[in-house]
């Protein structure tokens, strides 16, 4: 008979019957043994829930600003220290090209010499040409004043001699040739300078 009854009422039915208070069978939610979660409670579970995501949201935020700080930091050590480097190497390349010039002062003044040997001079020729060709790849420049207007920041006045066959402060001669080494002043020139006599 009971199984006949239940299967007439079906669970749901029962289940409304007993949430009615009307009826005599009704049990309070706080009394009959099953925990309810008031709406309160799930609502502050749910801004706590919230607030911590908005919390993680900003650190992480804050740990993206640093690590792209540190990476740009990093960026201009490392581009501050290649420039440090080339230019530790450009210096040590200048002093060298500096102390070759001596050498190739010798070779223009040896090449000035009459020799009777012609083999011998067009291999000194040669091998004038070469080192001149091997300072010029390495970035060395020579000046070339002559019949160019004195320049103080290129040339070196030896001498200064009054003429009206020149432009004022023209060069004249050159002495000793002066060098650049990519653009930047390794001798300036030993020139002699035209002035416009009084």
């Amino acid at each position: 008979m009971i199984e006949k009854l239940f299967r007439l009422r079906p669970k749901s039915k029962l289940m409304s019957e007993r949430n009615d208070p009307t009826n005599p069978h009704f049990v309070p939610a706080e009394e009959d043994g099953i925990p309810r979660e008031s709406s309160e409670s799930a609502g502050g579970a749910g801004e706590g829930a919230l607030q911590s995501c908005e919390r993680l949201e900003a650190e992480n935020a804050e740990l993206r600003s640093q690590l792209l700080r540190m990476r740009a930091e990093f960026e201009n050590f490392r581009r501050r220290v290649g420039r440090e480097k080339e230019e530790i190497a450009d210096h040590a390349k200048m002093e060298i090209a500096k102390a070759m010039l001596s050498v190739v002062d010798d070779f223009e003044r040896a090449l000035e010499v009459e020799c009777a040997d012609g083999n011998y001079a067009k291999g000194m020729e040669l091998i004038h040409a070469r080192l001149l060709d091997t300072l010029n790849k390495a970035g060395v420049e020579p000046i070339h004043a002559e019949g160019q207007p004195f320049d103080p920041n290129l040339h070196h006045a030896i001498e200064m001699v009054k003429t009206t066959g020149a432009p004022d402060h023209t060069v004249l001669q050159v002495y000793q040739r002066g060098y650049l080494y990519k653009g930047n002043l390794l001798r300036p020139s030993a020139v002699r300078v035209a002035v416009t006599p009084d």
